[in-house]
């Protein structure tokens, strides 16, 4: 659909004459421009903006005036339409040097030198060019060969499915290259910024190696012609037996191979200027060659050359060492035997021993090019394929067989040299129609690439497809088939078969093929270097960067070197048959991802596909696909999977260690619908318990320097996710976005480092927040997407709350704590989180005991089995303990939980603790009171910072010397636990002897003494906890039962409720302690909060008892669903 464009004048009526102040102004801008200049540093043209050759050293150009004074301030980033016209259409491709566009335009800058427009058009810029690379060697050397083996219909259909195939990648080309610019690495560019830089590096490195063996076939082909067609006494090798002839064949292309790839390769060194200026020469050649070719056709009409075939019976005999096809001719009136009696007797005599078959049959002159008259089309219509050393016989001729054939290989019969068959035939002959991205590999070159590129490549490939098939047609119509299967014409004194068939000499095929091959293998040498250096200036392939650099003017000199190893492993193989399905695989490889680029970008639709061809559909892309990927099983299944695997291998590669790439590719585009797609289908129902697992949502901290607080919370998601699901680690900031926009992208970018660091694979959410309270409350309604949202919520137990001076922080947490019970998620909070282990760490034999007591959805049980899967766990063993009450029956319990266990497919050992219904001791009493008091004096301490600080320093001295006076009456103490660190012990001491200042006035009542059972000290201190903890109360009675009656009126005003809470508490520690101090990890069902606000102090009191003494401790707290289930 046209648009119109109407440009409107404006007048500026402001003052012209500040020209000089504006050129002052640019001088000033650019150097805000260096500081705001942003350098991509990876190599590829910065492709945000709508033109390649894109600089900055525009930004400069300040706007004065009064016109479009409202938009002055955005000038920088939005220039004015005219200003952008301007530089559109002053754009200018670099043409395919070795240096990039944006490193010509950053190295150079002001100076950089003007730039000779490109002009060439389709026909010498796109057809000449593909037409050169794609007739070549396999239809010089082969296609005779081709044609008699696999006959006249079969080779067509091997001709049609090849050529479909190019064409069909070349409509799937054709709109890539027109689908905008198309710089410097042709299809490599192509489909790296389509597919991305996974699939564009694997596949760029694919193309490189074909293109390399593409060098190694050209050079062989060069180097066969030379041995067998034009001095064959060169071969250094010389076969003194007929059985030896191929590998001493093999062994001179292996020699003359490699001198030729060196002088190649010099060549290509000292100048590429060189070989371009010879292309049009090598370029001459082929065309000569192909019109000597249908000359010759023409001719055989009127007047076939004369090229006899010397037979005997009906097979076809080497004519190299003899002249004339006969047992014996008469000299002067004398019978006498020929060269060839010598070759089948054992001597010159007439009454020789002779080969049986000699002896048998007779001697007959065929004509090697009966013409097209001759009808030998209908004889060359079928395929006569054969194994190795089958001789190469005519159905036109009776023969008279002999038993004894085992003399017979070393008779001058014409054989196979290799065994041939339909898949062979398409693997040979598919180089031969490849080349067709010669033309989008100069792109910049074109003068309108857009135009030229579809046209002229199409074009080549209805022409190159017109030759094969009317040459395949016309072989047949005018070849003898024996002549056709001789590969090297044996029977034809070694004549070139093609050139029997040319006019006006069989040397101009010779001379012109030698020419094509030689310039062939010239432009594999110079493209391949310059496509490795593209590859490795985009950065994707680490181990490649250093042939990214090369000579002073560009020319990628590693590359080069690197080019020419591998292509000296193709020539060391020696066979020209054996590599052409070698570069057969990397060269359909490349086309398959080229047609799936066009496919994907078709189907998804992405904005930015926008092609100026138009004669394409994502039906003929995925046609052409499958044709690639059946013809690379076709031609070599081994082959195909091998370059899969090298595919797949520099895949995976790119994937883990190349950089980081946004090309804005199409698999990046199919990942998103594929995501859309999923999430739709995932929110249509909530998952079965059968497919739960945690999708966890990580509330990490940070520090004023935007530091990650504790990355061990990351390396429990870790252990605990093992890679799958779903992980948001989420952190809050306080204050406004506008002024804390920096901020969080540091916090951002630490926290993606420590998820690195950590192996921890998710994703990382920032929220800024008027307060920490409703940023954890935004992240946890509204972080994920549809059917990805967290199920669970991770984060760290509050440990220094109580020597905060700030009470929001454990408000917070509590507030976390109901936000997850109202959203329904599972909570899991991991108490001591700083010694938990690393993802390096290996613990040894240990356990991780599940305190189960209520069922809240069967977490408990899940999360042991998660995390030992994971390395770190996988040798602790899982033990389970559940609490039975008095009218529980013990035994009945512990069955049911193992069979429970059983039938949820886990091992564990099981216990029952039985937890019995003991009076609430004094302890406990004296635990409430002081939780109690300390609440109410931090209510009633509304007092500045300074004199709060004044006053707990006085409390602090008066509780010491209080704690002081009663340690001397105690008489027994226990170890601290061996878990708690010093430095909790002291944190722990000073809070709670902060408040103990209002239970130092009963100081002196605790003298009084009265009977009671236990011993029981007043003022809660750690002596005193271990000491009713291992109920060693005995001693001392009268002490003790003279404090419990003097507080007694005391513990009658508290809360019966906070007391019921303490001592569940208590008896709760009491017993895990007892069982599971030893353990690697603990986890435990997780109290829920008050209902009413006024106690969250004391809940979190409850919760401190409840862990203390244990080291690694996570709390569970269930989402109210079942995530675990007995049924398959």
């Amino acid at each position: 659909m046209p648009t119109n464009f109407t440009v409107v004048p404006v007048k500026d009526n402001g003052k012209k004459a500040k020209q000089g102040a504006e050129e002052d102004d640019v001088d000033d801008n650019n150097v805000l421009k260096e500081e705001e200049e942003d350098a991509t540093g990876d190599g590829v043209p910065k492709e945000n903006s709508p033109f390649i050759n894109n600089t900055d050293n525009d930004k400069g150009n300040s706007y004065d005036g009064t016109n479009m004074a409202l938009f002055e301030e955005e000038m920088d980033s939005n220039p004015m339409v005219s200003s952008l016209l301007n530089k559109l259409a002053n754009y200018t491709n670099l043409t395919q040097g070795a240096q990039e566009h944006e490193e010509a335009d950053d190295d150079e800058g002001p100076k950089k030198k003007a730039v000779k427009s490109p002009q060439m058009g389709t026909f010498m810029g796109v057809y000449l060019p593909c037409l050169q690379n794609i007739l070549g060697v396999i239809l010089f050397l082969r296609l005779t060969w081709i044609v008699g083996t696999a006959g006249i219909l079969e080779s067509l259909a091997i001709v049609c499915l090849c050529c479909s195939c190019t064409m069909l990648t070349a409509i799937s080309m054709s709109a890539i290259a027109t689908n905008g610019v198309v710089p410097a690495g042709g299809s490599y560019y192509m489909i790296s910024r389509s597919l991305g830089p996974e699939f564009g590096g694997a596949v760029g490195l694919c193309f490189y190696l074909g293109t390399t063996f593409a060098g190694s076939m050209y050079i062989l082909g060069t180097i066969e012609i030379l041995l067998t067609y034009i001095v064959p006494k060169a071969a250094i090798f010389v076969a003194e037996k007929k059985e030896d002839e191929v590998e001493a064949l093999l062994n001179n292309m292996r020699v003359y191979g490699t001198c030729c790839l060196a002088l190649m390769s010099i060549v290509v060194f000292v100048g590429v200027k060189y070989v371009n200026k010879l292309a049009l020469v090598f370029l001459a050649c082929v065309i000569l060659s192909i019109l000597s070719i249908y000359a010759g056709v023409i001719k055989t009409i009127f007047e076939p050359p004369d090229f006899p075939v010397c037979m005997l019976g009906n097979r076809t005999l080497q004519n190299h060492n003899f002249d004339s096809c006969l047992k014996t001719e008469v000299i002067d009136n004398l019978t006498v035997t020929t060269k060839l009696w010598q070759l089948f007797c054992k001597g010159p005599e007439l009454n020789a021993t002779c080969n049986d078959y000699f002896d048998n049959n007779n001697l007959t002159l065929m004509q090697g090019i009966p013409g097209l008259k001759s009808r030998v089309i209908s004889d060359n219509m079928w395929s006569e394929y054969g194994p190795i050393g089958m001789k190469v016989e005519s159905n036109k001729l009776d023969s008279d067989p002999v038993g004894d054939t085992s003399q017979d290989i070393y008779m001058p019969y014409v054989v196979n040299d290799i065994a041939t068959f339909f898949t062979l035939l398409v693997g040979i002959y598919f180089p031969s129609v490849t080349g067709i991205m010669a033309g989008s590999n100069r792109s910049g070159d074109l003068r309108d690439a857009q135009k030229s590129i579809p046209i002229g490549t199409i074009l080549a490939i209805a022409t190159t497809s017109f030759i094969y098939v009317t040459c395949v047609v016309l072989f047949g119509a005018c070849i003898e088939g024996v002549l056709l299967r001789d590969k090297f014409g044996d029977s034809v004194k070694g004549n070139l078969v093609i050139g029997t068939l040319s006019w006006p000499s069989p040397w101009v095929i010779v001379i012109g093929s030698f020419f094509s091959c030689c310039g062939a293998g010239l432009q594999s040498l110079t493209g391949a270097p310059r496509l490795l250096q593209a590859i490795a200036r985009d950065g994707i392939v680490p181990f490649l960067q250093v042939f990214g650099h090369g000579k002073a003017n560009g020319e990628p000199t590693w590359a080069l070197l690197l080019t020419a190893g591998i292509c000296e492993i193709g020539i060391l193989i020696a066979s020209l048959d054996a590599v052409a399905p070698i570069l057969s695989m990397f060269f359909l490889m490349c086309y398959l991802f080229v047609n799936l680029a066009c496919a994907l970008q078709t189907l998804l639709r992405t904005p930015n596909w926008r092609p100026r061809f138009k004669y394409y559909h994502w039906a003929l892309s995925f046609l052409g696909m499958s044709l690639c990927l059946s013809l690379m099983f076709i031609c070599s299944w081994y082959y195909a999977i091998v370059a899969m695997v090298i595919a797949s291998c520099i895949y995976k590669y790119i994937e883990y260690r190349g950089a980081e790439k946004e090309w804005g590719d199409g698999i990046r585009g199919l990942s998103l619908n594929a995501a859309r797609f999923a999430l739709i289908r995932l929110e249509e129902a909530p998952p079965h318990t059968k497919n739960w697992r945690p999708q966890v949502l990580v509330l990490l901290n940070v520090d004023s320097d935007q530091g990650v607080k504790h990355p061990r919370l990351l390396s429990l998601t870790t252990q605990l996710k093992a890679g799958k699901g779903l992980t948001i680690v989420g952190n809050v900031l306080e204050g406004t976005y506008l002024t804390k926009d920096a901020e969080a992208k540091k916090a951002e970018q630490n926290i993606k480092s420590a998820m690195s660091a950590e192996r921890t694979k998710g994703f990382c959410h920032v929220v800024v927040s008027s307060n920490l309270r409703d940023g954890f409350s935004h992240l946890i309604q509204s972080a994920g997407l549809g059917g990805m949202k967290h199920n669970t919520v991770l984060m760290a137990w509050p440990g220094t709350w109580r020597q905060s001076n700030d009470p929001q922080s454990w408000k917070n947490f509590i507030e976390t704590v109901r936000e997850t019970t109202a959203a329904h998620h599972a909570l899991l909070v991991a108490k001591n989180v700083d010694s938990f282990p690393t993802n390096q760490d290996r613990l040894g034999e240990g356990t991780i005991d599940v305190w189960w007591v209520v069922h809240d959805g069967g977490m408990l049980m899940l999360l042991p089995f998660l995390l030992r899967q994971h390395k770190v766990w996988r040798k602790c063993k899982m033990r389970i303990f559940t609490v039975a009450q008095m009218d529980d029956n013990s035994i009945q319990m512990k069955k049911d939980l193992q069979m429970f266990l059983y039938h949820l497919r886990l091992d564990a050992e099981v216990e029952v603790v039985e937890m019995h219904d003991n009076d609430i001791s004094a302890f406990t009493y004296e635990k409430t009171l002081v939780m109690e008091q300390r609440s109410q004096m931090l209510k009633q301490m509304q007092l500045s910072r300074t004199e709060r600080e004044r006053e707990i320093q006085s409390i602090t001295d008066e509780s010491r010397s209080s704690i002081r006076r009663k340690n001397q009456d105690a008489t027994q103490s226990t170890d601290l636990s061996r878990q708690s660190s010093q430095m909790e012990d002291t944190q722990e001491d000073e809070a709670q002897l902060i408040h103990d200042r209002n239970t130092a006035s009963h100081a002196a009542i605790n003298d009084k003494a009265d009977t009671g059972p236990e011993r029981v000290h007043m003022t809660w201190t750690k002596d005193k906890l271990f000491t009713e903890r291992n109920r060693n109360r005995e001693m001392n009675a009268n002490v003790a039962v003279r404090d419990l009656f003097n507080m007694k009126p005391e513990w009658e005003s508290l809360n019966q409720s906070n007391v019921r809470r303490m001592h569940t508490a208590v008896k709760m520690n009491e017993m895990v302690v007892n069982k599971s101090q030893g353990a690697h990890l603990v986890l435990l069902n997780m109290p829920g909060p008050p209902k009413n606000r006024g106690g969250d102090e004391n809940y979190m009191e409850f919760l401190e008892v409840l862990l203390e003494g244990l080291n690694r401790v996570l709390l569970v707290r269930g989402g109210g669903r079942e995530v675990i289930t007995i049924y398959s």
